[in-house]
């Protein structure tokens, strides 16, 4: 849920974080004198404008809540890029799959899509995958929507049934994502993710096992922690064999050999039993991917009744930033040539650590307000420090919750770090940028500044 001033301003939303998105322009470039008056944050937008994207128009709705800053980076194709940290971690794990796994012709047995569009709808970002509609991963406030029938993908498990519906039996997907959240050096609105499938008839999973023949794929049954109502328990324990398999192999070929990896139980709506996998990197236990049997309901619809499969969803992001000893993952949007020279290699299997470039000082200022009565949330007051600092913001730590004793209201400050990745921020431009955070998040959130 949103607060109420953001369904307010829903149609005009874009139109508003462009203005912000103007000033901040502005600051950067010491162009517009002194700070901006807050009637420049004001936005008189007429119903029935349009989101513009990727040759595409989407009417809003009061579910847009899409960011100038986050569309800007629609269509940057990270993953892409060649030589970029994250086109390593991808063309590594293609390798591995195409080296590993053939089909009968010698051919590559998983195909690879990872240039399918980031818009999709909301059926394919949630009914689709079975995620109840009154599921909390539906929030808008952890979600970028275009309107109420499309969004940007929040995981790359949205194209998974419209590939099994074309007939396809084993692939990955590799793509951007979207999600609002906090702001700190692991996490940013944009991430990578990479999705693998597979599915096996009869006779491709009992292949090899003695009196296979005899052994099925489905039963009638109750469902358990151990397997789903319509699966038999060899099938299971076959599938969650092959899985464990497959992406313990993966991430030997990553990390090298001797890597000490465990299984974790845990719940997805999507598949059933799930698990996370964690390996062992630098004397901690560290979780790398979520995957588990893929849930029967979803296969069938897809329309492949008589097979049973599994998937995985892993971040290209935290692979890279284990792998190569990246701190903050901004660094990844970044084109300072100091880190992409880093990962201009040879061999993408070659081994690599990222040499820190420079640190620059940060610059910290806090920002206290009251709450509006009701619906306030977090991820919105990120979305505006995002879209108005854009990369200049280190992180944001809430460190004050206070509730006034009389009139029960409550503030909350937060403390906004500033760091610029290559040159040094003066107090004077920080102090004009977080001006207009303190405007926007007045005119946005309808909370009332203690500046």
């Amino acid at each position: 849920m949103v607060c109420s001033a953001f369904i307010r301003a829903a149609h005009e939303h874009i139109f508003l974080v462009r203005k912000v998105s103007h000033v901040f322009r502005c600051h950067q470039h010491q162009a517009c004198g002194s700070r901006p008056a807050a009637s420049q944050f004001a936005a008189q937008g007429a119903p029935g404008r349009v989101v513009e994207l990727l040759g595409k128009s989407y009417p809003q709705d009061d579910h847009t809540n899409l960011t100038s800053k986050v569309l800007s980076k629609v269509g940057r194709n990270l993953h892409n890029q060649k030589y970029h940290p994250l086109w390593l971690i991808k063309e590594r794990v293609k390798e591995h799959f195409y080296r590993q796994y053939m089909g009968r012709p010698r051919t590559p047995l998983f195909s690879v899509y990872d240039q399918l569009p980031p818009v999709v709808t909301t059926w394919q970002n949630f009914d689709s995958l079975l995620i109840p509609e009154d599921h909390p991963s539906r929030k808008k406030g952890d979600n970028y929507y275009l309107n109420r029938g499309h969004m940007l993908r929040a995981h790359t498990s949205a194209h998974q049934w419209d590939l099994l519906h074309a007939g396809l039996n084993a692939f990955l997907v590799v793509g951007d994502v979207y999600r609002r959240d906090q702001i700190d050096s692991q996490h940013y609105p944009v991430f990578h993710q990479l999705e693998g499938v597979r599915l096996f008839s009869k006779h491709e999973l009992f292949a090899g096992v003695k009196d296979g023949e005899s052994l099925q794929l489905f039963e009638e049954s109750s469902r358990s922690a151990h397997k789903q109502e319509t699966h038999t328990m060899e099938a299971v324990k076959l599938v969650e064999f092959d899985l464990k398999q497959v992406l313990t192999r993966l991430m030997t070929h990553l990390f090298g050999d001797g890597l000490e990896v465990r299984w974790v139980n845990c719940y997805f709506p999507f598949t059933h039993p799930s698990f996370e996998l964690e390996i062992k990197f630098g004397g901690e236990w560290i979780e790398v991917l979520g995957c588990g049997v893929m849930e029967q309901q979803l296969v069938n619809s897809a329309g492949a009744h008589d097979r049973i499969g599994w998937a995985f969803g892993l971040g290209l992001e935290r692979l890279a930033m284990i792998l190569y000893d990246i701190p903050d993952i901004r660094l990844f949007w970044s084109e300072d040539e100091r880190f992409l020279k880093q990962f201009h290699l040879s061999d993408i299997n070659q081994r690599v650590k990222f040499q820190p470039l420079s640190k620059y000082p940060a610059v910290f200022n806090d920002i206290s307000f009251w709450l509006p009565s009701e619906n306030y949330m977090e991820n919105d007051f990120y979305d505006i420090v995002r879209t108005v600092g854009g990369d200049l913001v280190e992180k944001v730590d809430l460190i004050d919750k206070f509730e006034h004793p009389k009139t029960h209201r409550t503030s909350h400050c937060y403390r906004i770090t500033y760091r610029h990745m290559e040159r040094t921020l003066s107090q004077r431009e920080v102090s004009s940028v977080h001006q207009a955070v303190q405007e926007a998040a007045v005119q946005l959130l309808g909370v009332e500044g203690r500046f």
